[in-house]
């Protein structure tokens, strides 16, 4: 099961708040991909930033590779690493980048996949009040008839004698 990360975009104009559709859920692992081919997937993802810092980064650690002196083979052996890392923290990156825009981290939720993680999430989604509106009331507890207790093991139920 993988886990996801829910944000919340910046609401448009005339909107009190962001539409649900616009939700993106970024899920945490390995992203291929980013791994294959780094710079493209970035921009693809449109993390301008990111993209711009890991080429100085990559090209830095290459040029050091070079005036050291290491041989070709432990600079591609470098390289795949830093390919390696780049897909172990695409995911971190993407959210680095929402953040870094103004997008709010809603949650975690867990699911087979996006579809699923989407399903758990809005059955439990609740949207913040607008301001001005009245907060919802919580549901009022319902005790069982003839004082049957729904609560099994050793612990009673709260307010209940011992």
């Amino acid at each position: 099961m993988a886990i996801y990360t829910v944000h919340e975009p910046l609401p448009r104009k005339r909107e009190t708040a962001a539409d649900p559709l616009r939700f993106l859920f970024v899920r945490d692992g390995f992203y291929f991909w980013a791994f294959l081919l780094g710079p493209l997937w970035m921009l693809w993802r449109r993390l301008w930033l990111v993209t711009v810092l890991y080429l100085v980064f990559v090209v830095a650690v290459q040029i050091g590779l070079w005036a050291a002196g290491v041989s070709a083979s432990i600079q591609y052996v470098v390289g795949i690493l830093l390919a390696l890392l780049l897909g172990f923290e695409a995911g971190s990156l993407r959210r680095w980048t929402l953040t870094q825009r103004g997008w709010k981290n809603l949650g975690v939720v867990v699911g087979d996949d996006v579809e699923t993680a989407e399903r758990r999430f809005f059955s439990a989604w609740v949207p913040a009040a607008a301001p001005g509106a009245a907060a919802p009331s919580p549901k009022p507890r319902v005790r069982a008839p003839n004082g049957i207790s729904d609560v099994i093991g050793l612990f009673p139920e709260p307010g209940a004698s011992r």
